[in-house]
């Protein structure tokens, strides 16, 4: 057989078995697809994340035990759903599960770091990571992770995946786990009572909950909080006068007779 027939049949045993493989890996992300729809009205218990951080504690010895309240969409503060959505996902109502601008210029920076992060994630990603998978960095994982949120944005309302997504995000240094959890822990309220700032503080937490916290007084909690806040008052979400009259009666104690700021901004709808 000539050298020309040989590598010919070569590649075409190549191209059969890439075409195998990959065959084989689409069924295999396809078949193991989590039970999405299952998600339209039914809360999950616990979710893989969650299961990750018991393994962790477990094999550190700490007896932590998960702290979550679920709280409706309709009774969180808009405040805190606006202050997180500025934080971590501006183009949610917009975008198809995927910020594709956020993910190039995290390639970028990947590349130029000489290390596989792989971030620019948006709120419907980061919680398909959170109810079923874990926080490796592995690109397989990364992979399943595109194939679920794909699958996740098309059974799913957006308000639905945003509220799933505040119920089960992790909050905490510990086991903090969900807006309601939070809200009691950080500032002994109900997650409907956030104000502004306070909104501010626990969405600038969000990347890295277990290093900060939102009470602190940290540089960069500072600063991020700050922005989101100031971001919020530029969108006329936050109207500053109004605000002051808040501290105002506190200290006067005359809040009871305050009604809360204008309808500047109504919740989200999708």
């Amino acid at each position: 057989m000539g050298k020309g027939k040989k590598k010919g049949t070569f590649l075409k045993v190549t191209v059969i078995l890439l075409a195998f493989f990959i065959s084989g890996l689409l069924a295999y992300f396809f078949f193991s697809f989590p039970y999405i729809a299952a998600l339209k009205k039914q809360n999950p218990k616990k979710t893989s994340f969650m299961e990750y951080r018991e393994q962790e504690w477990k094999k550190e010895g700490k007896n932590y035990r998960i702290q979550q309240k679920w709280v409706p969409l309709s009774k969180i503060s808009p405040y805190l759903i606006k202050a997180v959505l500025i934080a971590e996902d501006d183009k949610f109502w917009s975008h198809e599960g995927f910020d594709y601008e956020a993910i190039q210029k995290a390639v970028e920076k990947d590349i130029k770091a000489k290390k596989f992060k792989l971030g620019g994630s948006t709120i419907s990603q980061q919680l398909a990571k959170n109810l079923y998978l874990s926080p490796s960095k592995n690109p397989l994982r990364k992979i399943r992770e595109a194939f679920i949120t794909w699958r996740m944005e098309r059974v799913l309302t957006k308000r639905r995946i945003l509220e799933l997504y505040l119920n089960v995000a992790e909050w905490g240094d510990r086991e903090i786990f969900g807006i309601g959890a939070a809200s009691r822990h950080y500032y002994g309220k109900p997650a409907s009572e956030l104000t502004p700032g306070e909104a501010a503080r626990l969405a600038s937490v969000l990347p890295n909950p277990r290093k900060y916290n939102p009470l602190g007084d940290s540089k960069y909690v500072v600063n991020r909080s700050n922005l989101i806040y100031s971001i919020m008052v530029k969108r006329g979400i936050i109207v500053p006068e109004y605000e002051k009259v808040v501290e105002e009666d506190k200290k006067g104690g005359g809040l009871n007779e305050y009604k809360g700021p204008p309808e500047t901004e109504s919740p989200p709808t999708q």
